[in-house]
Formats: C-alpha cells, structure tokens, sequence
C-alpha cells in the first residue's frame, strides 16, 4: 500500500476527528472510504451523462420514425 501526505484546512481536519471518533475507526480508513465513494460517483455520474447523451439520440431518431409512421397512416389508401 503506498502512502500519500495531504495538506487541509484546519476545519475540515476537525470534522474527520470527530467523525472517526465517534465511529471508532481509524482516520486512514475513513479517508480511503470517502475517496472509494468518491470515484464510484464519479463513475456513476459519468455513466448517467452517457446514458442521458444516447437516449436524446435515439428519442430524435424514434421521432423521425413516428413521422413517417404518421405520414403513412394520413396516406390515402391505395
């Protein structure tokens, strides 16, 4: 496992303490776990941005499906 040193504001410091205190979990794990959450949002947020992006795609191409569909059912019948 590799080490990293950070620097924090005072406050935010503070707010780890007593959090992991009254957890009654070391602050290394409490740090690795808010950064795992961290990039799983990340993930997720990215994927959801994926996703929004091909569902306009595919709503303009059903559009366009559904006017023609439309043109032939107004269509007189032959």
């Amino acid at each position: 496992m590799t080490t990293i040193s950070i620097r924090l504001p005072e406050q935010l410091l503070n707010d780890v303490n007593k959090i992991v205190h009254e957890l009654h979990i070391p602050r290394a794990i409490y740090v690795r776990k808010a950064l795992e959450n961290m990039n799983i949002d990340i993930v997720a947020d990215k994927r959801r941005k994926r996703l929004m992006e091909v569902s306009k795609r595919v709503r303009k191409e059903s559009m366009k499906v559904n006017a023609e569909f439309s043109r032939i059912e107004d269509a007189p019948k032959s």
